[in-house]
């Protein structure tokens, strides 16, 4: 079954897996100052790191307008959406509304816009789920179904080496982040069912959390053999590569992914964060 996948930039695939699932991304709008980033292939993720330590203020994100959506649209295959969780970002509002707009001149298309309740290395993972269905003899519907469920069931934690820039965005409290940071605490981050960030524990020490983050997998987990684990790094793959040695010690995942993040993640992650879904 011939299909299109449409994700906005928070969803952080390799060059090589926009290939072969045949994905149109949807850049979102960065911006440090009055200095604007568009979050495409074209954006060097190094350079921009470096204006973010250099930018005293809070980087500033935009998501995609409706028309940007609704170039993605175009052409016959049925077309399905994933977007960061619309919980913290308007884009999934945006692609609706492109969806509705869109089917209002062609009313014979199939869309569906779906809301990832997470961000980063689970849309990535949606994705992956989306291609693996479309490779089954099934309805464009019965997709949607099983894609609804997988979104459900999927686990979503991050570890992060400040909080910064999550206050400064207003996705988390600031007090929350200063007492962090002034206790050297390491906070391992979760989303909840809604799609919302939840404080999972708070742990000194970025080894003892690196090692706890571990362990949660198994504690959350269910039936990891049949799931493939995602680990997205912040300009730091040597500690990606680490936390999959050690996961590859204690579990038996059917695969494990590693990508690096885009720009709109790395905005909210800063250097040396870790988000891994399952």
């Amino acid at each position: 079954m011939k299909i299109k996948i449409v994700a906005d930039s928070s969803c952080d695939l390799t060059t090589e897996m926009k290939k072969d699932m045949n994905i149109k991304i949807v850049p979102l709008t960065l911006q440090l100052g009055d200095k604007i980033y568009i979050d495409d292939e074209n954006l060097d993720i190094k350079e921009y790191l470096t204006a973010m330590k250099e930018y005293e203020g809070s980087p500033k994100t935009a998501c995609p307008s409706p028309e940007q959506f609704m170039k993605s649209y175009e052409e016959d295959e049925s077309t399905f959406v994933v977007t960061l969780t619309s919980a913290l970002s308007g884009t999934y509002n945006s692609a609706v509304l492109a969806k509705d707009m869109f089917l209002e001149e062609i009313s014979d298309k199939f869309i569906h816009v779906f809301d990832s309740l997470s961000a980063s290395i689970g849309e990535v993972l949606v994705c992956l789920k989306i291609h693996e269905l479309s490779k089954l003899n099934i309805g464009d519907m019965e997709i949607v179904k099983r894609v609804n469920h997988y979104i459900k069931e999927m686990k979503t934690f991050f570890l992060l080496e400040s909080l910064e820039h999550l206050a400064k965005a207003g996705r988390l409290n600031p007090i929350i982040a200063k007492l962090v940071s002034v206790l050297s605490i390491k906070p391992i981050m979760g989303a909840t069912e809604e799609g919302t960030i939840r404080m999972v524990e708070k742990i000194r020490g970025y080894k003892r959390a690196f090692d706890r983050l571990v362990s949660i997998i198994g504690e959350e987990g269910k039936n990891l053999e049949e799931k493939i684990l995602g680990i997205a790094h912040c300009n730091c793959i040597e500690r990606a590569l680490k936390f999959k040695e050690e996961v590859m010690k204690r579990y038996n995942f059917k695969d494990i992914i590693i990508v690096e993040m885009n720009g709109l993640s790395s905005s909210y992650a800063g250097e040396g964060g870790l988000v891994i879904a399952f």
